[in-house]
């Protein structure tokens, strides 16, 4: 009888790894040349995709530990969230997945490793990165086209991501309708570029030992003394996998897509 239970249980497993792979394969393979740089990308359509219609963009930018060439690290990250049937049905978006290669950066930051919490020394004026370069070109591409909602664009990102979140938004203020930074850091000498632009919501495990919790409340600090109204949500619980909650939050994607570009 015990052996027949843990057949059961093992099968069961293998069919949730199975399904799962099968999910995740809705994220398409893709990849952006230029010149000789290549940026790899997974892409998710809506259900039923229907070039004649459109629909709203996210961009979600992952962590330092997801990069690579494998293009296929970042959905480790944030692609359940995405996957979810129900959050599929509700929200018809189309997601963008990019991958950072290993020896690049999404912000432009030089990273003191030798403690933790890790130092960040931001160095926004030297331009992008090739990698944060490489992303705006893509999102210029998809702006184009025209199944896609150019009211309804949104940055996401975690760790590193988080990081190139708050950068995209410095370097790109007209472009995205909201963002969400996760666990992330930047240089809040340029909220003002974005602080009345685009709405923000921030989180953070207050145990964070990787990237300090006071990252985040600096960066929420510079967009409220620029006259914005940013969201700050501190894990009392979290270290720096804060982004477990904050997918769990039930209001997370209706307060995102809620949000529209401002055309004043």
């Amino acid at each position: 009888m015990k052996n027949k239970h843990f057949l059961f249980l093992a099968l069961l497993v293998i069919c949730n790894f199975i399904t799962s792979a099968q999910d995740v394969n809705l994220f398409e393979k893709k990849e952006l040349i230029v010149a000789e740089d290549t940026l790899r990308y997974r892409i998710l359509y809506p259900e039923n995709f229907d070039a004649e219609k459109t629909y709203p963009l996210v961009l979600f930018l992952h962590g330092a530990g997801e990069r690579g060439n494998d293009n296929e690290k970042q959905l480790i990250h944030g692609s359940a969230l995405f996957l979810d049937q129900n959050n599929r049905t509700k929200y018809p978006a189309i997601v963008i997945m990019p991958q950072c290669t290993t020896d690049d950066y999404w912000a432009q930051v030089e990273v003191d490793r030798s403690n933790y919490p890790v130092q960040l020394d931001f160095k926004f004026e030297k331009g992008p990165t090739k990698a944060m370069g490489l992303v705006i070109r893509l999102l210029d591409g998809f702006q184009k086209e025209s199944f896609v909602n150019k009211n309804q664009i949104y940055a996401m990102g975690l760790s590193m991501g988080g990081m190139g979140t708050y950068e995209l938004l410095a370097r790109n203020p007209d472009r995205f309708a909201a963002a969400i930074a996760i666990c992330g850091a930047g240089d809040a000498k340029y909220a003002s570029n974005y602080a009345k632009k685009i709405p923000v919501w921030a989180f953070h495990g207050a145990k964070d030992n990787v990237i300090d919790p006071s990252s985040s409340m600096e960066m929420i600090t510079a967009l409220l003394n620029e006259g914005a109204f940013p969201r700050l949500t501190l894990y009392d619980f979290a270290n720096h996998n804060s982004w477990d909650p904050a997918f769990a939050e039930p209001g997370l994607l209706s307060w995102l897509f809620s949000n529209t570009l401002s055309t004043e």
